[in-house]
């Protein structure tokens, strides 16, 4: 994001206005092309309403100016992802063009690489846009395994329900909200659960093909929960130990 020292909350309401715009104008292009229902409005329209106001009052406390580049392309994919999560809110009474799903939420992913080169190559890196950007990539994982899992039954609800579930948990025991350090294993296993979500939505594969990649999605991300858990788990137990006796005879004297 761009910072400034000059702070406008009109522009910032303009830049969220335009984000919403584009919701609702993607909702209308979706509309007319395939009859969208009422389900499948509603749940756009709320998509961007919040999307909009918690954009808003974010850009507010944080008193930056803009969302800059990097921002303008995450909002771009939120934009799409409120039109997949329309298409699967309207997918409870009929099933959606496999290839406009499919193509809403591949561009989706692939912008997702997108945002943070944008971000680190203008130097406008921020924890807002790292935070955006992680709660979009979040949510499209949690609606594209409601959409699986209406095929292969609600344990699939546990791959997009799990970055939730960590967060609720972290408000009871806050050595779950310690910083991480950078993994690449990390980062594979979160970018890989988009791809085989999708691989197993689209309706490409047979059952047993698409049960075992959305199992394999979900045993990864079991994998790197558990691992990360673990770790934040031993280092709170090191904080929390008592100084070696001979440590604390010398901090004493």
């Amino acid at each position: 994001m761009a910072l400034n020292n000059t702070y406008d909350a009109r522009l910032v309401q303009q830049e969220t206005a335009v984000g919403a715009g584009a919701q609702i104008l993607l909702l209308a292009l979706i509309g007319t092309a395939i009859g969208m229902g009422p389900a499948g409005w509603l749940t756009g329209l709320a998509f961007a309403v919040a999307t909009w106001a918690v954009l808003s009052r974010a850009l507010h406390r944080s008193r930056l100016r803009s969302f800059g580049a990097a921002n303008r392309v995450t909002l771009g994919r939120a934009t799409l992802v409120g039109g997949v999560t329309a298409l699967v809110a309207d997918s409870f009474q009929s099933s959606p063009p496999v290839s406009l799903f499919v193509g809403l939420t591949a561009v989706a992913l692939i912008l997702d690489g997108v945002d943070g080169k944008v971000a680190r190559r203008t130097g406008t890196s921020t924890p807002l846009g790292a935070r955006f950007d992680m709660e979009v990539d979040a949510f499209l994982i949690l609606v594209l395994s409601v959409y699986v899992s209406m095929q292969l039954g609600p344990w699939v609800l546990l791959i997009g329900g799990m970055r939730y579930v960590f967060v609720a948990a972290a408000r009871v025991w806050p050595w779950l909200t310690a910083a991480l350090p950078p993994s690449t294993a990390r980062k594979t296993v979160a970018a890989l659960q988009g791809v085989l979500l999708l691989l197993a939505g689209a309706g490409l594969l047979p059952y047993a093909a698409t049960f075992g990649v959305a199992a394999l999605a979900l045993g990864l991300l079991v994998w790197s929960f558990g691992r990360d858990v673990l770790w934040l788990y031993r280092t709170s137990r090191v904080e929390k130990a008592p100084a070696p006796r001979q440590v604390r005879e010398l901090v004493a004297g």
